[in-house]
């Protein structure tokens, strides 16, 4: 069995059509670290038929379709980076031992569920029903114990911060199991913020997905950072903070003022995304939302040209006739969603300055606490 030096944390269609594809090209030209080893933390017994298909020896299918500069694209490939892969539930301690002597970074995407904290967080010793910053804080005891050679931690949840966040979660865990390997965390353990988008969009059976022409794994630098592979979706950025602004005020915004339309319109005449950029009415009212209220914050803040050609690829992406987004998906939480999308733009819009009035999105946000006060 090859030495595995990636050890990614979850098996979702997003990685698969993500962070382990942008590996697999790399490895093809010689510019990625290694081969991965895939571990499902989640010991669900209905997933081992994935498990078992991601490190097939002729690798599994991802298929890319959609709009890239109004051009379609459609294309399957294949990944093979993924050398092995192993349950926590079953194989701890094999796990123990890769991330104790191989690893050097590990990836994760466990989703929402994976870092909720779980009563069997505060055991001493690693049990399955931990939560993932338990697990891994556990891993990372035997990697200290067994010498405690540097690494890096390279979350890619959606969570603001995450690297951050994550080592603020393991470093409490860990405090009560040893003071000397909290202080090995803190000062050789790196924690690295980085922010994903890729649509994708189903899976393939066993395994597999298909996803969108447009990628991104923006990873904000720090000093001795290392990168699992040197890849165009792969960008080292001096802070997240542009591109988040970019990601939240311009495709989520867009995705919940179309789904506001849409719910006003007793979900009628749609389905899907596509189904609304499909109807010119629809498409010329979010163009025209983009140039007038949302394009000016970012010309005050001095990224006029990077969110111009973000926007260009915003309506591709949106445009996508192979993408089944469902409108009533987006619309869940949608009340919330306006508030830290639409509310949250209003505010750093004014905190920069605009000058501009933004009727409409002001109007949809008043709309929202009316709503609320009246019940």
């Amino acid at each position: 069995m090859s030495i595995t030096p990636i050890v990614q944390f979850g098996t979702s269609r997003f990685l698969q059509a993500h962070a382990d594809l942008f590996i697999s090209e790399a490895l093809e030209r010689g510019t990625a670290l290694g081969p991965i080893c895939v571990v499902q933390s989640s010991g669900n017994a209905e997933r081992a038929r994935r498990l078992s298909a991601l490190s097939a020896p002729e690798g599994y299918p991802v298929r890319i379709e959609g709009i890239e500069g109004r051009r379609a694209i459609s294309f399957e490939t294949r990944v093979t980076s993924v050398a092995r892969t192993l349950s926590t539930a079953d194989d701890f301690p094999e796990i123990s031992r890769i991330v104790a002597e191989e690893a050097e970074i590990i990836l994760s995407n466990t989703g929402d569920a994976g870092w909720v904290q779980k009563p069997a967080d505060t055991m001493p010793a690693f049990h399955q029903e931990m939560s993932y910053p338990a697990k891994l804080t556990h891993l990372l005891l035997a990697r200290f114990r067994a010498g405690g050679k540097p690494i890096q931690i390279m979350p890619t949840e959606l969570v603001a911060q995450n690297g951050t966040t994550l080592r603020q979660l393991v470093i409490a865990i860990a405090r009560p199991l040893s003071d000397d390997f909290a202080e090995w965390l803190g000062r050789d353990v790196m924690f690295v913020n980085s922010l994903v988008d890729r649509i994708v969009s189903e899976p393939l059976e066993p395994a597999g997905a298909v996803a969108e022409p447009y990628a991104l794994w923006a990873i904000e630098d720090c000093p001795g950072l290392r990168l699992p592979c040197k890849h165009p979706a792969v960008q080292v950025v001096r802070s997240l903070e542009q591109t988040e602004a970019l990601k939240l005020y311009i495709l989520n915004l867009g995705h919940s003022y179309l789904v506001d339309g849409w719910l006003r319109r007793d979900r009628k005449g749609a389905e899907y995304v596509r189904d609304l950029m499909s109807q010119p009415a629809v498409r010329a009212e979010l163009e025209d939302l983009y140039a007038r209220e949302v394009l000016p914050g970012f010309e005050v803040a001095g990224m006029g040209s990077e969110a111009k050609h973000y926007i260009e690829t915003t309506l591709d992406r949106f445009s996508n006739p192979y993408l089944e987004h469902r409108l009533s998906d987006i619309a869940q939480n949608h009340p919330e969603k306006l508030r830290r999308r639409i509310g949250a733009f209003l505010d750093w819009s004014v905190e920069r300055g605009v000058m501009v009035r933004q009727p409409r999105l002001s109007e949809i946000l008043n709309t929202v606490a009316q709503t609320e006060v009246s019940q």
